[in-house]
């Protein structure tokens, strides 16, 4: 059954006297375009959420629909991204971190345990901070952190692609899809686009 760890870890750092437990998890590490998101969220101990996965397993139907009750069932929750230029400033890898740790410390509510998807997370002032491989299948918190995350880049990339309409951002959400690389074949990169992301496709379109 789906959860289960978590509920086994939350009893056991509750135990511990680890009283606010929070789930970060991002979204947008992939795309070629636009900026990292990342969320943080402190579930309540009676938290409902029937249908709560990975938020990639999810609809987008379904992943709206449990945006606003994810919320409206937190203690506290905060959404934070860092933009395409400062990706490639600083590389992916730093901006996510750099998101997850703004989402963490902008929380209305300071958490005693951050349990993070993957296996690196960024510096915190926390009491306990845990990588968790596949947390966002397996993590109550962690997983609502992802749908928070992946409906907010998503409604992001809507607004994106009524400003840059020709790259159909609304289709592919800035991912590497066969329609994007058409659109940037046709009408080149723009300014929401990740210039380090694209490295090997200016190195083909050099060498065809």
């Amino acid at each position: 059954m789906i959860f289960v760890a978590f509920e086994a870890l939350e009893l056991e750092l509750k135990q511990q006297g680890y009283k606010y437990i929070c789930g970060v998890d991002e979204a947008g590490r992939g795309p070629l375009a636009a900026p990292v998101f990342a969320a943080a969220v402190i579930l309540k101990e009676d938290a409902v959420l029937e249908g709560l996965n990975d938020s990639k397993k999810l609809t987008e139907k379904k992943r709206e629909e449990l945006y606003d009750k994810i919320i409206s069932q937190s203690i506290a929750y905060s959404i934070m991204y860092v933009d395409e230029k400062t990706i490639d400033e600083i590389n992916i890898l730093n901006a996510t971190m750099g998101a997850m740790k703004a989402a963490v410390n902008s929380l209305k509510v300071k958490p005693n345990a951050v349990l993070i998807d993957g296996n690196k997370a960024p510096q915190l002032d926390v009491g306990l901070v845990r990588c968790e491989i596949k947390g966002d299948a397996r993590i109550k918190s962690i997983a609502a952190a992802s749908v928070l995350a992946k409906v907010a880049r998503d409604r992001y990339m809507m607004e994106l692609d009524k400003k840059y309409p020709q790259y159909q951002f609304s289709k592919h959400k800035g991912y590497g899809t066969k329609l994007h690389y058409e659109m940037l074949d046709l009408y080149g990169v723009s300014d929401v686009h990740r210039m380090s992301f694209l490295k090997k496709y200016f190195e083909g379109k050099k060498n065809a």
